[in-house]
């Protein structure tokens, strides 16, 4: 960053006692808490986190220097604030993908449509020939749950993916969301959530570094295990061993 646009010692200054005033504020927000989820804990948390981020990189910026203090990530939901019983429910999902295999994924969409010239219910021949008309023509054609299921058959390849259930006090008009379907989404009327993304998977692998050497040193007890099983198995006559290939069967 150049000197001209480097943050002034004041505005460092004034950010430092930022941080000393929003600590002070969660202190008490915690002395008065109600209960395990209070919300004014949860927002003076925030208030702190978003405080302390602010002069971590006004210090970097100015002077070089870092705290020693890690910002959590906001991974979970506010405490819920929505109906006891929701008249209601609202289900909002986000599947991401990337498109793994563009030909794959231009075959099948001009199938579809080689289908529906037939039939006469097409939407014009052509569509199909970019990547974003054959999405447009399979996303149109599929349900989103199918295509879930048949991504790597369509070529794409699965990313992260989110599934929300919102409470309402009554249901939308028609017609009333489809502009900005999750622009009105309040994580406190959240119901339940389910996200699926490969960090969970790396965080397991780095809770257990080990896991693949204790797996290889099973499988080898087992094999151990199989040979000894043999040996003894050896002194057994060819009728000893039709009912056991039976059962395989």
């Amino acid at each position: 960053m150049s000197d001209a646009a480097q943050p002034t010692a004041a505005e460092v200054r004034a950010a430092a006692e930022a941080v000393k005033a929003a600590l002070d504020r969660h202190l008490a927000a915690v002395e008065r808490r109600s209960g395990e989820d209070d919300p004014a804990v949860y927002e003076a948390f925030n208030q702190l986190a978003a405080a302390a981020e602010a002069y971590d990189e006004l210090l970097y910026d100015r002077y070089d220097e870092v705290t020693p203090f890690e910002i959590p990530s906001d991974d979970t939901l506010p405490p819920y604030t929505g109906p006891e019983e929701p008249n209601a429910i609202s289900v909002l999902i986000r599947r991401d993908y990337a498109v793994a295999e563009p030909q794959r994924l231009l075959s099948h969409a001009q199938r579809v449509e080689a289908a529906d010239a037939e039939t006469g219910t097409g939407i014009g021949e052509g569509v199909s020939g970019t990547v974003h008309g054959a999405l447009g023509t399979l996303f149109g054609e599929f349900e989103p749950d199918e295509i879930a299921s048949r991504h790597k058959e369509f070529g794409l390849e699965e990313g992260d993916s989110t599934l929300w259930v919102t409470a309402s006090d009554e249901p939308a008009d028609p017609g009333e969301w489809l502009e900005a379907p999750f622009e009105h989404a309040d994580p406190q009327r959240v119901v339940c959530r389910f996200d699926v993304s490969a960090v969970f998977d790396d965080e397991l692998d780095d809770d257990d570094p080990e896991e693949g050497v204790d797996a290889e040193d099973d499988e080898i007890e087992d094999y151990d295990d199989l040979d000894t099983d043999l040996d003894e198995d050896d002194d057994l006559d060819d009728e000893e061993l039709e009912p056991l290939e039976a059962r395989e069967r």
